[in-house]
């Protein structure tokens, strides 16, 4: 069977060229660990043609789209407070429990909110064992 068109060489290799691009997206999403891999992601390639009034010569055009998934939403927890003007304020939960002091990154110990616990904090965390002797 003869083919009408090569779609690799189809306008100038345009047709083939664009479907790579934006299947290279697609699968580039995919393997994005921030997206949901299961879902369906699509590649569409549009060929528009436009007849001219002698109907002898038709005119092409060829689009590609693809449509990909947005990133994974990313929770997080807001402790509400007030500060000294009455203002209503926000701070991000560090530590996963509001109270809980924990140890940062850097293996200091933190406030809820990350906040460094320095030694004149009335909050800081006691060595009972260097207390006794």
């Amino acid at each position: 069977m003869d083919y009408m068109v090569d779609l690799n060489e189809f306008a100038d290799g345009a047709f083939a060229a664009r479907f790579n691009e934006e299947l290279q997206k697609a699968l580039d999403n995919i393997a994005d660990p921030n997206t949901d891999p299961k879902k369906a992601r699509t590649v569409t390639v549009q060929v528009k043609l436009y007849g001219d009034e002698r109907r002898d010569v038709v005119s092409a055009s060829v689009v590609a789209k693809s449509k990909l998934l947005p990133a994974k939403e990313a929770d997080t927890k807001l402790l509400m407070g007030a500060d000294d003007n009455g203002n209503v304020i926000g701070k991000e939960l560090r530590s996963g429990v509001k109270g809980q002091m924990f140890f940062d990154n850097d293996g200091d110990i933190a406030l809820d909110t990350g906040e460094k616990v320095n030694d004149e904090d009335p909050n800081r965390v006691i060595n009972f064992r260097e207390q006794r002797q």
